[in-house]
């Protein structure tokens, strides 16, 4: 069976202060969405922002069919090692022919391996949901929005953005905060398929989140107060275990895109089904 690598892109005392709040790391995220889908698929974390990395198991680039980058609090244009590092490592899956999609920090860091750009997001924090995501024409033909709507919502968290991709790159969708949610990347002998949002969260992950960054999201004026905060996690903690709520998922102004396990995935999904197992 196929063997994918996923890149988990925090630091060790971000993973550490995340499971002591009782959220899930970036990997482990992922690897609840791809198990979902895909359960006889081979699943393998490598640590690549901790100084001590090493591959999984004395394992190679040849060893996998696909690398999976995840999210990440770190910059793409910070000079610290737990980023560079990351940034090497990409460059040389790609050198490798391996199939990699990126979301968010994934995005970020392929596009800074290929010569492109990242900067603060002037607007601020998307955290939540990325309303009316907006497949060019690009993405419409691309086989990642096979059987995505033209416009549609999606998980997210991201301070920063893509200012520039490289002159190789294809975009494939925007909407009104980030210019860049989804392009194509080519790198070394491959390309990779990546967006700006987290097709990987499902809502239990963005209400922990929430919890995680509770202080920003009072502070930087997304909600009013800690009790405001307590009782809009609650909601989607309720919608989370009843997704066919229809009433909680009006009061928090989401449909299918968000509560749809299958049609929130079909980027990596349909990524997997056409470049790792085809």
């Amino acid at each position: 069976m196929a063997r994918l690598l996923l890149m988990e892109g925090n630091v060790a005392e971000k993973r550490k202060l995340a499971a002591s709040l009782g959220v899930r790391s970036s990997s482990e995220i992922y690897a609840i969405a791809i198990r979902a889908h895909f359960p006889d698929l081979e699943l393998d974390v490598l640590n690549a922002a901790d100084n001590d990395w090493q591959m999984p198991h004395g394992r190679s680039w040849s060893d996998y069919d696909g690398l999976v980058i995840t999210g990440s609090s770190l910059h793409a244009y910070d000079t610290e090692f737990a980023v560079t590092n990351q940034i090497s490592l990409v460059g040389e899956a790609g050198n490798a022919d391996l199939p990699i999609f990126g979301s968010c920090w994934g995005l970020q860091i392929a596009v800074m391996a290929a010569g492109g750009m990242v900067a603060y997001n002037p607007r601020g924090r998307e955290v939540g949901f990325a309303r009316k995501i907006l497949t060019n024409d690009a993405g419409a033909d691309h086989p990642m929005f096979r059987g995505k709507g033209r416009v549609f919502d999606a998980p997210c968290i991201h301070y920063d953005e893509v200012i520039r991709l490289p002159q190789s790159a294809t975009l494939l969708a925007s909407n009104n905060h980030s210019l860049v949610q989804a392009a194509v990347v080519p790198l070394g002998n491959s390309e990779v398929w990546a967006v700006q949002y987290h097709p990987e969260f499902d809502v239990e992950q963005l209400a922990q989140l929430y919890t995680l960054y509770a202080d920003d999201m009072v502070t930087q004026g997304f909600i009013e107060s800690r009790d405001a905060l307590q009782r809009y996690v609650a909601s989607l903690k309720g919608l989370a275990a009843s997704p066919n709520d229809v009433g909680l998922a009006w009061q928090l102004g989401v449909d299918e895109d968000i509560t749809d396990d299958r049609r929130r995935r079909l980027e990596i999904i349909n990524w997997i089904e056409t470049r790792v197992l085809s």
